[in-house]
């Protein structure tokens, strides 16, 4: 019984704007069918989760990714 579990920032802070209904269901459908087709998961015993995060929650290389992303451009 797999289990996935997909983390997102929330651009734009607490209200900010994730994935959309549309892009969710596209990123369950599409993780639920490559463990079909992989690894022969049976799709109705597969569990997709999507956690949505504020950016400002978010850090890589030691920075908030806000700051990172400064750096990088």
């Amino acid at each position: 019984m797999p289990y996935v579990n997909i983390k997102v920032t929330r651009e734009g802070g607490p209200e900010g704007d994730g994935p959309s209904e549309e892009e969710k269901a596209l990123l369950i459908a599409g993780v639920t069918e490559l463990l079909r087709d992989v690894l022969g998961k049976d799709p109705r015993t597969t569990f997709v989760v999507i956690d949505e995060t504020p950016l400002q929650n978010w850090g890589v290389g030691g920075l908030p990714v806000e700051k990172f992303r400064q750096t990088a451009s």
